[in-house]
């Protein structure tokens, strides 16, 4: 009997590990689909209709510095034109407009390629037997930034250190309220991957992108460099109270790893790029460099 008992309690715990890496898979996917889905780089989506044929279309958020930013709808019929209409973000400049082009079934318009971290607020008008369409229908325009691209033996890596992060830290914050035997190695592994991903690699793909290394606290209010900043310190105070080696009474140890855990969860959700760095089209209407003239947050001189 004792061997049977002394068998099945290792099943027993590898079974309850299995099922809360599981888990914290799934919860980690879900919170990396919505932070997507709800960010500013996320693709504009919708529908219209021409002859009660309905149509739907993508418009781009993000592209790279380096070319002009193809945007495109479905070209639904002989007939029907349109014009892209676009200007610099907050600025009084008046609208460009352009004749949308056909090409392989789509109309399709240039914007203009932006320095890093510039941005065009843009729209599309058709016009059809039935009236004139505007694309988005809401009266709010489509925000696009520009960036330079980031080779990808440094963006690679960076994605997947901070993937694998969270999906560690969020494991770890389960071990901690219900299977706590690895909690402690586990915190370190978030720790340390968090600080290659985040606070090495992460400014590294900044500087490439826009050209600065930091832009959050305390130089500027770049949401995605502050998450990173509140999640690895949270991750650093933990590891620092819980030590290397169990206590006899790992409660309070327990507690600070599973609030840390949930912590950064709250923190991963929030739009990935919100109040990222922005090119000051005024500054740079006054001579400023592009380099020079970047804020976050909405930050002006």
């Amino acid at each position: 009997m004792s061997n049977e008992r002394s068998t099945a309690e290792p099943r027993g715990r590898r079974g309850l590990e299995a099922t809360l890496w599981i888990v914290a898979v799934v919860l980690m996917l879900t919170a990396a689909v919505y932070q997507r889905l709800t960010g500013p780089t996320h693709p504009t989506r919708g529908r219209f209709e021409v002859a009660g044929q309905a149509y739907r279309y993508r418009l781009k958020r993000s592209d790279y510095s380096i070319r002009d930013a193809r945007i495109a709808v479905p070209h639904p019929a002989v007939g029907v034109s349109g014009a892209l209409h676009y200007k610099r973000f907050r600025t009084d400049d008046e609208y460009t407009a352009v004749p949308l082009e056909i090409e392989n079934g789509e109309l399709v318009g240039q914007l203009p390629a932006q320095p890093a971290a510039g941005k065009l607020e843009y729209f599309i008008t058709l016009d059809t037997p039935q009236g004139q369409l505007r694309i988005p229908e809401s009266p709010e325009n489509v925000i696009i930034r520009f960036k330079d691209e980031v080779p990808l033996y440094i963006l690679i890596p960076h994605v997947a250190c901070m993937f694998f992060a969270v999906l560690i830290g969020v494991r770890t914050g389960m071990a901690a309220l219900f299977a706590p035997r690895n909690m402690r190695r586990l915190a370190w592994v978030t720790l340390g991957i968090m600080t290659i991903g985040g606070m090495i690699l992460g400014p590294i793909v900044q500087k490439y992108a826009f050209g600065a290394f930091w832009t959050g606290f305390p130089f500027g209010y770049d949401l995605t460099d502050n998450k990173v900043l509140i999640m690895w310190v949270l991750w650093l105070v933990a590891c620092a109270l819980i030590g290397f080696k169990p206590k006899e009474d790992e409660r309070i140890s327990r507690q600070v790893v599973a609030v840390a855990a949930l912590v950064m969860m709250v923190v991963y959700i929030i739009p990935h790029s919100a109040q990222g760095s922005e090119l000051d089209y005024e500054a740079l209407d006054r001579g400023v460099p592009a380099s020079e003239a970047i804020r976050t947050g909405g930050q002006r001189n």
